[in-house]
Order: C-alpha cells, then sequence, then structure tokens
C-alpha cells in the first residue's frame, strides 16, 4: 500500500468551512466596533470644538463665537510661530478644521458661530456604516446625541438629549 502524502480534498473543504464559520461570526463584530470607535471619537471633536469656542470668544471677545471650523484651525506654519488671529486662531488640529471631503474617523463634522451663539455638529459620513449616531453642541457644551444618524441637525441642537459622559 502507497503512503498518502498531504491532505485529501475533504480535509481541505472542511478546514476552509471552519475558517468561513469563524469569519461570518468576527466580521460584524469587527465592524461594529469600529462604528463604535468613530462615534466615541466624534463625540470627543465636539468636546474639543467647544473648548475651542470657549477659548476664541474670551481671545477676541468683540468678535463673539468663531464663524466655521477653519477660523478655529489654522496652518501649521503659522500656528508653529505663534501666529494666531481671529481668521485663523490655531485652537484646534487642521485635521479637525479642515476635514477632508470623505470626513474625519467616518463624520462630518460643522461649526457655525455668530457673536452670541454656535453650534457643533458631527454626523456619519454613511450612516449604518461610519456610525448610528448624530453628535451637537451648543454654547453650553452638553454634547447632544440623536440616534438615528440623520444628517447634520441644523438649529435642532436644543430638543436633542444630552450624553452622558
Amino acid at each position: 500500500m502507497r503512503k498518502q502524502q498531504g491532505f485529501s480534498l475533504i480535509e481541505l473543504l472542511i478546514v476552509v468551512a471552519i475558517i468561513l464559520i469563524i469569519a461570518a461570526i468576527a466580521i460584524p463584530n469587527l465592524l461594529r466596533a469600529r462604528m463604535a470607535a468613530n462615534e466615541s471619537a466624534a463625540a470627543s471633536s465636539i468636546r474639543t470644538i467647544n473648548t475651542a469656542e470657549v477659548s476664541y470668544i474670551t481671545s477676541y471677545p468683540t468678535v463673539g463665537y468663531a464663524a466655521s471650523l477653519a477660523t478655529l484651525g489654522g496652518v501649521s506654519t503659522t500656528c508653529a510661530s505663534g501666529g494666531a488671529t481671529q481668521t485663523a486662531a490655531c485652537l484646534i488640529d487642521n485635521n479637525l478644521a479642515t476635514p477632508p471631503a470623505s470626513g474625519k474617523s467616518g463624520y462630518h463634522f460643522n461649526a457655525a458661530g455668530t457673536a452670541s451663539t454656535y453650534e457643533a455638529s458631527a454626523w456619519p459620513v454613511s450612516s449604518g456604516s461610519t456610525g448610528t449616531k448624530t453628535f451637537c453642541s451648543v454654547e453650553d457644551a452638553v454634547v447632544r446625541v440623536d440616534t438615528t444618524g440623520g444628517g447634520d441637525p441644523g438649529s435642532g441642537c436644543n430638543a436633542l438629549p444630552g450624553l452622558a459622559n
């Protein structure tokens, strides 16, 4: 009788089937973990914007709150040399101040301010894929959350429940 070398086709198919079953269990958990990480990063970025808006109005009281995210940021060379101005305050990182069109960490960000009020918001690039929640905050600095994950909440931020710490 001849000695068998290697694995039989049945043995290989069983191993492949086991690997596919493990992958089918693990992949959805990995996707949920990535969405949770994106949502956590978005809430943290809203807190960062809140802090920057308070710093901005303290530094430029005659202007009020920053009109946009770009105003809170600044070019790294300008910021490194201490050249902060009211149009480039160097209070937040440029990755947040001018995020790419594809978003930052799976979320789009916006901030709009006037002399007496501002609103910062974050919403998923692809609801259900990059995140499921929308975050926003106004001058009271409470991060609010909308679990439906729609687009930019606009002026409806005050009606949303606060995010538990």
